[in-house]
């Protein structure tokens, strides 16, 4: 078995950034659709701007907003604004082809890649 690449949201711009939350990232339902993730689904947060990298689980966001939140304690490591990437993987023991979309400046979707 390998662990590859599920599901990818290209730079996306985090919209809300919340410290006082429990945790996750908060994910316009529509993108979670567009890529196949779960709510609770384990992610990957890369974040283009700064560098910084982490991960947390999926909730399920208003269908259309365009929101991208970082929640909890990642919310000192990722800010409003910043572009990121979000990144879930599967492990198999075949190839996966990965659904990939970019994101217009408003979270919404663009194109698949």
């Amino acid at each position: 078995m390998r662990s590859v690449l599920k599901s990818k949201i290209h730079r996306a711009r985090v919209t809300e950034a919340d410290v006082d939350y429990m945790g996750s990232i908060t994910i316009d339902s529509e993108l979670l659709k567009y890529v196949g993730l779960w709510p609770n689904e384990r992610v990957l947060v890369v974040s283009n701007t700064s560098g910084a990298r982490l991960e947390t689980y999926v909730i399920p966001g208003e269908p259309g907003s365009g929101e991208i939140c970082i929640n909890g304690a990642a919310a000192n490591k990722i800010s409003v604004g910043e572009n990121v990437t979000i990144m879930s993987f599967v492990l198999s023991d075949s190839q996966v082809d990965p659904k990939v979309v970019s994101v217009d400046d408003e979270n919404r979707f663009k194109a698949y890649l």
